[in-house]
C-alpha cells in the first residue's frame, strides 16, 4: 500500500508518559514514556493493525488514505 495517513490523537497520562489512538483505525492504542516513543508505537501498531485487515481481507477503515502533498504535524518540544 505504501504510505498511509491517518488521524493520531495523543494525550497526556495522569500518571506520567503518553497514550494515542486514532478515530481512523480502531484498536489502536498505544502507550509511551515521551510523545517520540509514543508515536513510534502507534506507527508499529498501525502497520500490524493494516497487515491484520489485508490478511483476513477486510476493507481498510475509510480514514486511512495516502498522504496529501502537505500534511500538517504538530511536533512537541521539550
Amino acid at each position: 500500500m505504501g504510505e498511509i495517513c491517518l488521524k493520531l490523537h495523543i494525550g497526556a497520562l495522569d500518571e506520567g508518559g503518553y497514550v494515542a489512538t486514532s478515530p481512523d483505525l480502531p484498536g489502536l492504542v498505544a502507550q509511551g514514556r515521551t510523545l517520540a516513543e509514543t508515536t513510534e508505537i502507534a506507527h508499529d501498531v498501525a502497520r500490524k493493525l493494516i497487515e491484520s485487515y489485508k490478511e483476513h481481507g477486510d476493507p481498510l477503515p475509510p480514514g486511512i488514505k495516502k498522504p496529501d502533498k502537505e500534511i500538517d504535524i504538530a511536533v512537541g518540544i521539550g
